[in-house]
Parts: C-alpha cells; sequence; structure tokens
C-alpha cells in the first residue's frame, strides 16, 4: 500500500546519522505496458514521469515518477529473451502492482557485508546504468538484493547512487508531492519487526493493536517516509510470506489501489494483485 502525500515536509524533518539504511530510494511497481502505465500514474500523481530508459540488464523498459522523498519506478517487458519471457511469466502469475521496495545506502559494501552476517544472503555488489530516452543523460549506482527467502517473500534492494538524483519537478495544481508511507501486510509481526527493526535497522515509531480494527500495525521511520507494517489480528500468526500491499492513499481522497492501465483513476478501490519480478 502506498500512501501519498500533498503537503511536503520541512526541510531536516528526517537525519539518518549512522544507520545503514537512510531512506526508500524507490519503489518498483510492475505493469504490462508502459505506455498504459504511464498515463494512469500521471492521472494519479498529477505530474509526468522525470526518466524513461531501458532497464539495467535489459528485457524490460522503465519510467521513474520523481517525487519530493521518494521515486516510482514503473517496469514493464519489453522486446524478446529470458528477461522479458522471466517478467511476463510473473505478470501472468501474479499480476500488476507493487513489485519490489530499494532502500537507499551510502555505503552499499558496507552495507553487503552487515547483510551478510545477518544470515540475509546478499547477492554480488554489481553496478548499474540507465540512459535517459529522451535527454540522454546517464545515471549510476550499485546495489545488492538480499534473498528473497530470508526477507520473507518481500523484494528488498540496497542502492547506493553515484550523484543524488534531481530534486523532483513541481507537481500540478492538487498533484501529490511526495509518498508519505508504504505498507507491508504479514502474517508474523514479530517476525517482521525482526527484519526491518533489528536486521535493516530502520526506527520503530509506533506500535499498536486494537481489536476493533482487527489489526496490528508498527510504523519504522525511514528517511522522510514510514514503513508500515501491518498483521490482520483474526487470521492469527503463520509462517506464510510477507507481501507490499497495493492499495494507495493520499491526503486529500480516501483510496485508490495501484492502478491498472486500462481502468480511469477515480476515488474509490480498485482491486490489485502483487507482482514480484527481479529487476529494479
Amino acid at each position: 500500500m502506498l500512501h501519498f502525500r500533498h503537503r511536503a515536509r520541512p526541510p531536516g524533518s528526517a537525519r539518518h546519522g549512522r544507520r545503514m539504511i537512510h531512506a526508500l530510494d524507490h519503489v518498483v511497481i510492475a505493469v504490462r505496458d508502459l505506455d498504459a502505465g504511464i498515463a494512469a500514474y500521471e492521472r494519479l500523481l498529477g505530474r509526468p514521469p522525470s526518466w524513461r530508459a531501458a532497464a539495467a540488464g535489459g528485457g524490460a523498459e522503465t519510467a521513474v515518477f520523481q517525487l519530493a522523498n521518494v521515486a516510482a519506478e514503473l517496469i514493464a517487458p519489453a522486446g524478446d529473451g529470458s528477461g522479458a519471457d522471466s517478467l511476463r511469466a510473473v505478470l501472468d502469475d501474479q499480476g500488476e502492482g507493487l513489485a519490489s521496495l530499494a532502500f537507499a545506502v551510502d555505503d552499499v559494501e558496507r552495507a553487503h557485508r552487515r547483510l551478510a552476517r545477518l544470515g540475509l544472503h546478499p547477492e554480488p555488489v554489481v553496478t548499474a546504468e540507465s540512459v535517459d530516452r529522451a535527454s540522454g543523460v546517464r545515471r549510476r549506482w550499485r546495489r545488492t538484493r538480499a534473498a528473497t527467502a530470508a526477507t520473507h517473500g518481500v523484494r528488498v534492494f540496497l542502492i547506493q547512487r553515484e550523484a543524488p538524483l534531481p530534486a523532483a519537478p513541481p507537481a500540478g495544481p492538487g498533484g501529490v508531492t511526495g509518498l508519505d508511507h508504504v505498507v507491508v501486510r504479514t502474517p508474523d509481526p514479530e517476525r517482521a519487526a525482526a527484519l526491518y527493526g533489528a536486521r535493516l535497522g530502520l526506527d520503530m515509531r509506533l506500535d499498536r493493536s486494537n481489536p476493533a480494527w482487527g489489526a496490528r500495525l508498527m510504523f519504522f521511520r525511514c528517511g522522510d517516509l514510514i514503513v508500515e507494517l501491518a498483521h490482520d489480528l483474526r487470521a492469527g500468526v503463520s509462517a506464510g510470506p510477507d507481501f507490499p500491499s497495493n492499495a494507495v492513499e493520499s491526503d486529500s481522497v480516501a483510496s485508490w489501489a495501484a492502478p491498472r492501465p486500462a481502468q480511469p483513476i477515480t476515488s474509490t478501490a480498485a482491486n490489485t494483485t502483487t507482482a514480484t519480478p527481479r529487476l529494479t
């Protein structure tokens, strides 16, 4: 679940000190048709994408919507080959939606060593590059990825950029300025709290259960937004996977779902499913 905000936080409202993770760099949203996805998210966010490129590694195209505190990256299969086939298979199996979380770090090599010590079995650090189709500008970064089994089903990347991303362009009237919080649903709240708090080092700010809601909610500060863990009390605790929720909310509209390209954005919720491609 992505909760967008329409009001910017004051400068300096988020500080990371010496924490391994200092922000959520971007969220990845898998779609079948990139042009249709761009049109849907332009309506949702009130701004055009700031970047469009072939995905690092090939087999997909991406479009990036830069907000004040995070980027939303759409990814869609492109062409033939194993990368495109793999992403199409994931979409066929699980549908469109929020796919992975990419956290920002200052030192990816140090972060990789920490993940290894904590038993998260990170992939080797790799260098990647993206070239904007319109301007020819290049962006480079280094990243690693924790093993999905170790993060209980959520795709978690750590990314160190070669240079900071440019400031977000101004949104149109009523447009979204930033992401307020992202929601991960979990069948085992203690397991999830140990991952995001003790292992990844996010700062827990709230842990509240309310039987009237039927939910336990835990809020972890991550830079200028919140990672929220949500557990269904009625379902009880189980060993099933965690998953990012796809519904999104803003300050002014009750709720949307992560928009499907063929549907207009309205103030009513729509059903979506979660996709989990490897690309970021």
